[in-house]
This record gives C-alpha cells, structure tokens and sequence, in this order.
C-alpha cells in the first residue's frame, strides 16, 4: 500500500448521484415497456379447481394472460433449489405460477400483460380462480404435530434435520457434561418472523431483439440470475445480459433467484416480441417475497461457579415457511454462529427446519446470526443471574483468549467449511465497550437498566469473486466487478482499493457493479463479503497492472522496475522526480498501434521508435493493453466481532422502552474507510431497533397476513433510533491479501439481545421472547404482579 487512501474516511462518490435524485433505478426504466401484474391467491392453503380467464379478455389494453398450463416445460417446471444440503431431505420449491396447489397467501397464480399497470390490474382483478380450501399450517407448533402437511409428501412437515456435535477436551459429550456441571439451567426462547423492507421492492425489466435477451434485475446477484434465465429460457449464456440498476436496498430479500418474475418477464418479453417490465408493489413485498427470523429454541446448559460453560445443548425449530429454495443456510448459520466469542465446553445443536403455509423464509440481514446471538447471550445472562455475578464477568471467563487464534469450534460453517476463527481480541473489546458505555459507573434506578451483547459474525465466504482492472490512454482507471451494489458504497471503498494499489488520485477511478456485460462471472452481494472477496480481487488485479506498468515505464525510462514507484498517477524514478512517465503515456504504449487516432496514439504506433526492432510489437505471453483481471477465492470463512451495550428507560404506566444510549464496538481487520463502517453499523443498528422492539409478521389461524401494511408493521422513525457511540479495534485478518474482514451486518446482529439485556436489568423479569413491545412488558408486568 504506497498511498494515504486505503483506511480513510473518504466521502461516500456515490451520494450526489443518489441523493439529488439522478440515479435510475429498476421503474426508472423501461417507461415504454408493457406492462405485467399478477393474479395472487387469497388463501393460504387451496387447491385450484378453474380459472376462468374470460371476463379479463375484453379490459382495453389487455395483451396477454398466462396461467400455468400455458408455460413451456422448461419454464413452467418448479423453481431451483439454489443450495442443496445432505440434510435437506425434503426440499420444495414454487412453480412460476401456481400449477395444483398454492401454499401461502401471496403465490402468484396468473400473469397478466397490458399496455399499463392500471389495465394489467383491472384485468387481474376480472380473473375469476375457483379455489377450494385446505387447512393451513400455522406457527411452529401446529407445523410438528403435522397432523395438516404442507406439501403431502414430506411427512412431519419436516424439510430438514440436522445435528452437530462438539465433545468436551476429556470426550464427554454435551448431555453428559450438562447432567455432571455444578449448576444447570433449561429455558425456552423465541424469536418471531420480521422481513426486511427495502425502499425499492423487487422488479424486472427484459428486452429481446431476436437474438439477444437483455434482462435489468433490482437483485444482488446480477451474474446467478443470468445464469438462471438462460438456463430457464434455453438460451446460450452469451445470449444474455442481466444488469441490475440502482438498486434501492438489499438486505438478503434479493439473493434469491431467480424469483418467478425473473423467468416470467423475460420469457414473456420473448414470447411477445415486446419490452416488458414489473416493479413490486409494497402489499406484494409482504406477502410475496421473503421473510426470516421465527424460530423457537430449548436450551440447556450446565456450568462451573465461576460461569464457565462446560455443557450447551441447544435445540432449535426453524420456520421456513412454504418452500425452501435457499435451502437451509439460516438454521445453518443460527446453529454454529450461536457460539460467538465463546469456548463451550461440549456443545450439541439440533435443528429441524419445518414447513408451514407462510411465506417463505431466505436470508434477510444477519441471516440467522441475531437468533443465535439471542440464544447464547441471553444464556450467559442467565448463567450471571443464577450465580449472582456481573454479566461481563462471565462472559470474560467464557472468552476465547487473543494467543489462542485461530480457534477451531469444530463445527461445519455455512459455507461448508471449517468453522475456524482467524484472529481477535475478545477480552480488549469487552474492556473498550465497557468504557464506552459506562458500565462500572452505571447508576441503577427503578425503570433503568443497561445491557451487553457480544458476536462473532463469519464473512466473506466464497467461492469466489473477480476483479478487472483498466487504464486507458487519458490516464483513467477503469474497475469492474461482478458483484451488485445495493448502498454499500461499493463504488467508494473499491476505488480507494485501486487508487491506493496503482498510486492514483481517487478521482480518476469509475467503478461498475452488477453489470454481467463488464463482468460475467461472479457469486453475489450477501453475508457481509463484497469487501472481502472483491475488494482483494481488485486489489491483486490491480497488483497485476501495476507490474505491467512498471515493466513497461522502465523500458522507456531506461531504468530497472524495481526502482519505479507510482505516484499521483505519474511513474518515476525513486529519487529522481523528473524521470516520470505518466501512467496515461504508458496505457498508450502498452497498445502497439497501427493507426494514430490523435496525437497521443502517435507514441504507440509502428514507426514511432519507441518498440524493439528485435522483439513483436506485443511479447509472448502478454496482451495488449494496460488491464487485468484476476480473482480471490477465500479458503474459509474471516470471522469480525463486535460488542454492543445500552442503556434504556421502561415507562412505569405505559410501558414504552426507550433506548437512552447505544455503543458499539468493532472489529472487521484492517478498516478500508472508517466513515464507511459506522455507516453499516448506525443502519445496522437501526435496522436491529426494529426487531427488537417493533417488527414482526402476525399471521392468524387462516394463514392471512394481518399486518402486511405499512399502517401495521410498525418500524422505527429517527425519533426511535439512538445516537451510535463508535469504535473499533483492527485485528487484521491473516486469511486475506488486504487483512480484512465484513462489517455488513454487524450492526443488526446483537441488538435484540442487547435491548432484552437491558430491559430485563431494568424491569427485573426475564425476557425470553423478541420483540418486546410496550403491550408485552406490561403483560409480563401483569403476570409478576400475579
């Protein structure tokens, strides 16, 4: 790193664009094009007796309606699997359109094409679907007992099962550790369904020349979604471009892929030789997209007197609603990051991932890990309070030390990988969180309590991503990569990557992502990883330009590279300032030229005197031009931490809780931009707000979404969210080029079990239930006064 870019708190490049109203997002597109909408059922469990498309076909401006029976086989067969798992042994996926049966409320039926969205909806509304009921499945508990199924061939409703086991150092497994411990305990937790809620919902937009399909997706993975369209629509994958836009917000929603809009649209684009295009209304969002975070765990956990775990056994019922097709990732990720800082003694997790009539359940930001935070730090609360001990002090003698890394849990991560820890400092971070929040100062009053919460988060998992790299003969930086950007300020941190690699003003370098025309091969934007795996991919591309540059400049500088550096774009002689070369001159000549196009490109052409009389014009093995590619392919996963603390305020007649103050401390390795970090931490946070204290999807018995509104899911405004007290300890990461680790998500992942920390030191009773809201506590309030 020869340049002051990497780790500073550059402003975001990005913000003008977005926030003075010039970005193009997914509906900015395609004002021409036809437009679709979707017949949607209103149960959630039916079988489809008719559908009688006849009383639509007259609406001015109808152009086309599909059901089921009118797809293709490649097309109309159900939806893939994306993450297939040994103990996925009874995975379902949806059909494009309902073809039997539909299983929740929201699964789109028929799709309808008009002029506009207004006739595409009247005739939506015309469409007359026979439906005749079958019972629902409702809530974990009534999903187990599997007296009503789902799917009529997976029995229990159960999808998946899965144990892990990790036995003590003497070989005494979990169960046995916890009957022998000094002191046990056995709980029940839940956690209920809550969604993310980006600004933009999801939408389509593809256009078919005859030849080439080219798709705009507001998704995270603009490369897997190609490959799925072209694979769904027998398209040779040249034959397809997927672009994803502007894209207003993430958060784990558009992972999945493809959507039945995404094979829809397209397809219909072709069928009709037009431009189509949908764009996701909010009520559509809630009962058609994706959900997360229901879940219920038993707990057992035996103990030592100073706190130490010695046994955890921890089993766990996973709510994945009506289908499965990121497989099983959430329990998977909830199971092993459960463990957080700490050494467990024996540890036996089991999880069954249980089908029910709701919508389905992906990954949606923290993907498992705040219920597993949830899980082991209210244990550790828990464990204090039965012994009478301060909470950090527990969970100080549960830390794995700073000589102990990199700490194997023993464990299978999500990635298929060994759950290995690469670096920390667990003992510094409670102290500075500890500072930060006051806790040995704090003052205890009536209605006044402070809570603590301490992660691990593995990030950056693989397989891989690419980088490419380009200057160009004005001296341009030009950087592509395959990932999306959905607010990340990708376009930021990976043009201060390249700038700090090549010795270049930052202001020279572009940035595109998302864009499978720059950029073909790539996995996506999830799990906290774009920095990680992309930001080294660019870095090593970089690294590649960098010693072309310098194998070129010596040339024409007469000098040995190793005593070149790049500096402001210019390449010199260390020591010796004025023999320079600038990078622009030397894209010029890494392009043997015929022609001269301007007088710039004189410098590269045949009779310029500048190439060797006795060597090709371009060597062997090389190729022309100033540019490079290469990829990163993480073995393992790099694995941040944070802690987080509060203090909150319960009213005494109305129950509100207000958070008085949040802190945070965080580790993510060698921190690319400061500013950029506190930025996903303070969303971060916000977002955890929300799920502990507001959010969640209320189904009733019927399986009906009752709060699929705005008006009903409540979420925080900024007169909720606290003011966020930073800061970071940088425990580089040895797993990678550039030291560093994901922040993403960070900020979410403890916030539930912070704020049930705080509550309950405030109120005195145990909070084993998220979110809480002013109506629970004063329940709970009832029910100690009982």
């Amino acid at each position: 790193m020869t340049t002051r870019l990497f780790g500073e708190p550059v402003q975001r490049r990005e913000d003008l664009r977005l926030l003075t109203g010039q970005g193009r997002y997914l509906d900015d597109l395609g004002r021409d094009a036809l437009a679709a909408a979707f017949v949607r059922s209103p149960h959630a469990h039916a079988r489809i007796r008719d559908i009688d498309v006849a009383p639509a076909l007259d609406v001015e401006g109808l152009v086309a309606i599909y059901t089921w029976e009118d797809l293709p086989e490649r097309v109309g067969r159900p939806l893939p699997l994306l993450i297939p798992h040994p103990a996925l042994t009874h995975g379902r996926t949806a059909h494009p359109l309902a073809r039997d049966v539909v299983r929740h409320v929201g699964e789109p039926v028929v799709m309808v094409v008009a002029a506009d969205r207004y006739a595409a909806e009247d005739a939506c509304a015309l469409i007359e679907v026979e439906y005749e009921s079958l019972k629902p499945v409702v809530g974990l508990e009534e999903a187990v007992q599997g007296a009503n199924l789902v799917h009529h061939d997976v029995p229990g409703n159960i999808g998946a099962h899965l144990v892990q086991e990790v036995p003590a150092a003497d070989g005494r497994g979990a169960r046995e550790a916890i009957e022998t411990a000094p002191h046990t305990l056995a709980f029940r937790l839940d956690i209920e369904r809550s969604a993310s809620m980006p600004l933009e919902g999801r939408g389509v937009y593809a256009r078919w020349d005859g030849r080439d399909l080219r798709v705009y997706s507001s998704t995270q993975t603009s490369t897997s979604v190609r490959m799925a369209v072209a694979a769904a629509l027998d398209l040779p994958l040249p034959q397809v471009e997927v672009i994803a836009p502007d894209v207003g917000g993430g958060f784990g929603v558009k992972i999945v892929h493809p959507w039945p809009e995404e094979i829809l649209v397209p397809w219909a684009a072709m069928r009709l030789g037009r431009e189509v295009k949908w764009a996701e209304d909010r009520r559509e969002h809630f009962i058609s997209s994706a959900h997360e975070r229901g879940q219920v765990q038993y707990v057992r956990a035996g103990f030592d007197d100073d706190g130490r775990l010695l046994g955890l056994e921890v089993t766990i019922l996973h709510d994945h609603g009506a289908y499965t097709p990121y497989g099983i990732i959430v329990p998977i990720v909830t199971s092993t990051q459960l463990l957080g800082p700490y050494k467990v003694g024996a540890y036996r997790v089991e999880f069954s991932s249980v089908y029910t009539n709701t919508v389905q359940v992906t990954p949606y930001r923290g993907a498992g890990r705040p219920q597993g935070v949830f899980c082991m730090e209210r244990t550790m609360d828990k464990i204090a309070r039965h012994l009478g001990k301060d909470r950090t002090e527990v969970r100080a003698a549960n830390f794995i030390g700073p000589e102990e890394f990199p700490y194997d849990q023993g464990m299978t991560f999500q990635d298929g990988r060994p759950l290995i820890y690469d670096s920390g400092d667990y003992p510094e971070m409670l102290r500075m969180v500890k500072e930060l929040i006051g806790w040995d100062s704090f003052e205890r009053a009536p209605g006044r309590g402070i809570g603590i919460g301490c992660y691990v988060e593995g990030t950056g998992v693989g397989p891989y991503e690419g980088g490419h790299v380009q200057i160009t003969s004005d001296g341009r930086v030009h950087v592509s990569t395959g990932l999306t950007s959905q607010g990340q300020g990708h376009e930021t941190v990976f043009a201060q990557i390249a700038a700090t690699e090549l010795g270049v003003p930052i202001e020279r370098v572009s940035v595109v992502t998302g864009d499978t025309r720059r950029f073909g091969y790539a996995v996506g934007t999830f799990a906290s990883r774009a920095a990680v795996v992309s930001g080294n991919a660019i870095a090593l591309a970089c690294r590649k330009v960098r010693e072309k540059a310098l194998r070129i400049a010596a040339d024409a500088l007469e000098a040995d590279p190793a005593d070149l550096e790049i500096a402001d774009g210019v390449v010199h002689v260390a020591g010796t300032p004025r023999a320079s070369i600038p990078l622009s001159t030397v894209a010029v000549l890494a392009n043997p030229l015929r022609y001269a196009f301007d007088e710039e490109a004189a410098r590269a052409t045949q009779f310029s005197g500048t190439a060797a009389p006795d060597r090709p014009p371009v060597a062997e093995g090389e190729e022309p031009g100033l540019e490079g590619r290469d990829y990163y392919s993480p073995v393992r996963s790099t694995f941040a931490a944070g802690m987080h603390a509060a203090v909150v305020e319960t009213d005494p007649d109305t129950a509100e809780i207000r958070i008085v103050r949040y802190a945070v401390v965080h580790d993510c390795g060698k921190l690319i931009n400061p500013m950029i970090v506190e930025g996903q931490i303070h969303g971060g946070v916000a977002q955890g707000v929300g799920g502990a204290l507001y959010e969640r999807m209320v189904y009733d018995q019927h399986g009906q979404l009752v709060n699929a509104s705005f008006m009903d899911f409540l979420m925080p405004y900024a007169t909720e969210v606290p003011r966020v007290e930073t800061a970071h300890l940088e425990t580089p990461s040895p797993l990678n080029p550039l030291g560093i680790k994901g922040a993403g998500e960070a900020g979410v992942i403890p916030v539930s079990a912070v704020i049930a920390s705080a509550v309950e030191d405030a109120e005195g009773i145990p909070i084993d239930r998220m979110p809480i809201s002013p109506s629970d506590l004063f329940h709970l309030r009832a029910g100690r006064r009982r």
